[in-house]
C-alpha cells in the first residue's frame, strides 16, 4: 500500500521531534541533518517542517495539555511515544482543517510503525480523551 505524503510527513516528524528530544540540538541543526541524512522522497515537506517547527514551537504547552491524560510521569514515557503525542496534541490542537479522526488514526499508524508492540493502543487512549478536552467531536 503507498504511503500517503502527510503520513511520510508525519512519520518524518516523530523521528525529527526524536532525535531533537534526545540530541538537545537547535531545530534548524536536527531539520537539516534530518532531511540531508534520511530519504525524504514522497514527502509532504511543507507540512513535515510545519509539523517539526509548531511543536518545538509549542512543546510546553503541548506537554501541558497532555498532561492530565498521561497515567505516568512524563519521563516515564518512552520518547519515541512521547514524540508521537506530541506530534499528535499539535494537530488536534492546531490543525483545524485535520479532521480530529484523522489525527487519531495518523497516532495510532505511526506508532505501529515506530513504537512497541502494544504503543499503539496507548496512543489510542490518550488521543482519545485528549480530543473532546480540545472540543472535538
Amino acid at each position: 500500500m503507498k504511503v500517503s505524503p502527510r503520513r511520510r510527513a508525519r512519520e518524518c516528524a516523530v523521528q525529527a521531534i526524536y532525535s531533537w528530544y534526545i540530541s538537545q540540538n537547535t531545530v534548524e541543526e536536527v531539520e537539516l541533518a534530518f532531511i540531508a541524512d534520511q530519504d525524504m522522497k514522497g514527502v509532504d515537506m511543507p507540512y513535515f517542517r510545519k509539523l517539526f517547527r509548531g511543536v518545538v514551537d509549542n512543546v510546553e504547552l503541548i506537554d501541558e495539555i497532555l498532561r492530565p491524560y498521561l497515567d505516568r510521569n512524563e519521563s516515564d514515557i518512552d520518547p519515541i511515544e512521547r514524540s508521537i503525542l506530541r506530534l499528535s496534541g499539535y494537530e488536534l490542537k492546531f490543525e483545524h482543517d485535520v479532521p480530529f479522526r484523522v489525527v487519531i488514526n495518523e497516532g495510532i499508524e505511526v506508532a505501529k510503525v515506530f513504537g512497541s508492540d502494544d504503543s499503539h493502543k496507548y496512543i489510542n487512549g490518550i488521543l482519545d480523551k485528549l480530543a473532546p478536552a480540545l472540543g472535538k467531536k
